[in-house]
């Protein structure tokens, strides 16, 4: 489980009651794009004739310049996630991450899941004994992509959902 079982507010949009304005949304989709795609390669390397994770990064990204819709984006993110389910491993785990990308054009939380996923898929690829390592590294990559404008809503949820995204944002 990524999402909190009590819907925090600041990812809710603000015509849906919440505090997120859309350039904000737009924004969290981008970097969970971008968390997604720094791990792609670990799925593409198992399955590369299955386009589905690809395809989800794209339609979120898609999704923030208005190209198509939420329920594109969404559907497009299920897909990846189909990709992952006979995976084991970083190769599930980044096409998981694609999975989550495409979901935060429905609900901006997900990008949290996008950025666990994305760091359980480097955790897993690192070579023996450097598991801790890559998931720090990878951690402080995430970060370090984050703009300016979400970096302490992101920050903060990842401080409140560390537990239930399996401890993997202590960088």
């Amino acid at each position: 489980m990524i999402l909190p079982k009590v819907r925090d507010p600041r990812f809710v949009t603000i015509r849906r009651g919440g505090t997120l304005t859309d350039a904000d949304h737009r924004l969290l989709a981008l970097w969970a794009a971008a968390c997604a795609e720094h791990v792609l390669g670990l799925f593409e390397s198992s399955r590369p004739e299955d386009p589905r994770p690809r395809q989800a990064i794209w339609h979120a990204r898609a999704w923030v310049r208005g190209e198509v819709g939420m329920m594109q984006a969404r559907a497009a993110g299920g897909h990846a996630m189909g990709a992952a389910r006979d995976l084991r491993g970083a190769a599930r785990h980044a096409a998981y991450a694609a999975g989550q990308a495409g979901a935060v054009a429905h609900v901006a939380a997900h990008e949290l899941g996008a950025a666990a996923y994305a760091i359980k898929a480097a955790r897993a690829a690192a070579p023996e004994g450097e598991s801790e390592t890559s998931r720090r590294v990878e951690c402080q990559w995430q970060r370090d992509q984050l703009p300016e404008e979400i970096r302490a809503l992101v920050l903060d949820d990842q401080r409140l959902r560390n537990d239930i995204c399996w401890s993997v944002f202590d960088c």
